[in-house]
């Protein structure tokens, strides 16, 4: 299907691009969105009628998403889940839960406007985009751990699974010398072997 993009598209193309789609994805995300007009002799007209208010029209949205980006750009949001000792998550975090945490900062993001290639199951810091508007989009930290202690170690730069794991790894080395010395020390009691 041939359509005229109203506003710039990823992969696609800018305003008053005239590419060729996929039937379904015109029908069901472009149009309906108001992202794009079927390519006609009669919306071609129209769009040229209505190229400046269009164009002015992006560029109102454009810079009020630059000014909310701003703000956005760079922040860090801590989530606090549940997970295991080898710090694998029970569930995830998907973009809803990075929408909120946003909101729940004062920042204006919508779930649509968050960008996982895939959900996050460990804890850390991860790195999410945000995208405020076709030709702005901003990067958030993302501090997931089990508590906030946990957090506020992960944000000096600590990886407390690391630290846990040689915590426990110096436990299991004391615990091996005792043992040992406990050995040797039944072994002089006992005195040397008969032969």
């Amino acid at each position: 299907m041939q359509v005229i993009l109203l506003e710039r598209v990823d992969k696609l193309g800018g305003i008053g691009d005239e590419v060729r789609v996929r039937n379904g994805f015109a029908r069901n995300f472009l149009l309906p969105q108001g992202k794009a007009l079927l390519a006609t002799d009669a919306n071609r007209q129209r769009f040229e009628r209505e190229r400046a208010a269009i164009e002015e029209r992006n560029a109102q949205a454009r810079a009020s998403a630059e000014a909310d980006g701003k703000a956005i750009d760079g922040a860090t949001y801590v989530l606090i889940r549940q997970a295991g000792e080898t710090g694998y998550l029970y569930g995830s975090v998907a973009a809803r839960d990075i929408a909120a945490a946003a909101s729940a900062a004062g920042h204006k993001v919508e779930r649509k406007h968050v960008h996982l290639t895939q959900p996050i199951k460990v804890i850390g810091m991860h790195e999410a985009k945000i995208r405020l508007h076709p030709e702005v989009v901003v990067t958030v930290t993302l501090n997931i751990a089990r508590s906030s202690d946990e957090a506020e170690r992960q944000a000096r730069g600590e990886n407390v699974i690391e630290s846990a794991a040689a915590a426990e790894r110096a436990i299991a080395d004391e615990q091996a010398g005792e043992l040992a010395a406990a050995a040797a020390e039944a072994a002089a009691e006992r005195g040397p072997a008969e032969e």
